[in-house]
């Protein structure tokens, strides 16, 4: 499905970033956020950043707008992409996903076809009933305010899901703009669940408590046998991520 952006920004802008902005050095002294017709821009010494597609930087509302601000008052002697999230989901939102938002919101449905918290364990009998401890009251969650009701599924043969349920996750996240759609874009995958990406939207959960969630297996195995320091540096990123994007969604409101 090639005329789908990525859904993880981190991927979807990156290349418009190593085209445009690779090594560039800082171009600008003060950084600050100004209001106008169409919402908060960035601003360089007065001036507004472009995204990759050379579209304005303009955020819906100022929370969002310092947020990426803050991004690129960080920055040094030359731009590093990899330490502007914001930007990127920014450029997402403006760039990519508003030019495919059905398409987008499909993806993010197909997940709750298959969501991660309908898959127990088989086995040892302790993460199984850690598992349905933690992940049942999503469940109940997402059924109750959402009518998005979701049905176990025997050890990790796929169970299909009733297309109601995956109807309403289309229609919730569709409803959504550009900006929050690309947050909900990126923790879907993130999490392997669009229960746990639409309660995050939602200021449901924060988001280290949601990657906690959709990491139990992986939690479980680490506790039995440890874990490496490669494991541990991409659990650190990932857990990161969500973090950010439990910011990005409170500052979106």
């Amino acid at each position: 499905m090639s005329h789908i952006p990525p859904l993880d920004p981190n991927v979807a802008a990156r290349k418009g970033f190593r085209e445009s902005e690779e090594r560039l050095k800082r171009f600008w002294t003060a950084v600050d956020v100004a209001e106008g017709e169409d919402g908060w821009s960035v601003t360089l010494d007065g001036r507004t950043p472009k995204t990759p597609a050379h579209a304005k930087l303009t955020l819906p509302t100022e929370a969002a707008a310092r947020l990426v601000a803050a991004e690129w008052a960080a920055q040094g002697e030359f731009i590093d992409p990899g330490t502007m999230p914001a930007t990127r989901l920014a450029s997402t939102a403006i760039d990519r996903v508003s030019q495919v938002r059905e398409a987008v919101a499909e993806e993010i449905a197909a997940f709750a076809g298959s969501d991660l918290l309908c898959y127990l364990a088989d086995h040892p009998t302790s993460l199984v009933t850690e598992q349905a401890r933690a992940w049942g009251p999503w469940r109940d969650w997402a059924a109750r305010t959402h009518g998005i009701t979701l049905e176990l599924a025997e050890g990790i043969v796929h169970r299909p899901q009733d297309p109601q349920a995956v109807a309403r996750t289309r229609a919730l996240a569709l409803a959504l703009d550009d900006f929050a759609l690309t947050g909900l874009a990126t923790a879907t995958p993130l999490l392997g669940s669009a229960v746990l990406a639409l309660a995050l939207q939602q200021g449901e959960i924060g988001g280290e408590a949601a990657f906690e969630l959709s990491r139990l297996d992986e939690a479980f195995q680490e506790r039995q046998w440890g874990v490496d320091a490669e494991a541990a540096e991409r659990t650190a990123a990932r857990r990161a991520e969500a973090v950010m994007l439990d910011r990005w969604f409170r500052a979106l409101g």
